[in-house]
């Protein structure tokens, strides 16, 4: 069973390295991707936050933000599932987990493109 999940992920992070490359992209362009995905995913944390907040102290929040909080929960469900492959595979190289980790769930795509390019 163990030896199947790290095949699956390992042919999920090959598949998804050939589908998009970093290659054509520019160093300025990975850079702002980077840069835009850590301001976005910060935004995304703070949001949540107020809104534990908000519902901590009572207070009502306006129907027409429930989009943005339903927005930023599957943003960050998908860059923490992001961060877990990447500390994953990189626990498999005998690399830190944590650090690459928390590194793929602020930058996204773009860290798990990195790994597979590393390897």
């Amino acid at each position: 069973m163990s030896n199947r999940i790290i095949i699956d992920v390992s042919r999920m992070i090959s598949n998804l390295a050939q589908v998009i490359s970093l290659k054509p992209l520019s160093p300025f362009i990975i850079r702002l991707i980077k840069l835009i995905s850590t301001i976005l995913i910060s935004s995304a944390i703070i949001w949540e936050l107020g809104n534990l907040y908000a519902h901590y102290k009572g207070l009502i929040i306006p129907d027409g933000l429930r989009f943005i909080f339903w927005l930023d929960r599957v943003a960050l469900g998908s860059h923490f599932v992001e961060a877990l492959i990447a500390a994953y595979y990189t626990a498999l190289g005998g690399q830190n987990p944590l650090k690459y980790g928390i590194y793929t769930f602020f930058v996204g795509t773009v860290g798990l493109l990195e790994l597979k390019q590393e390897k």
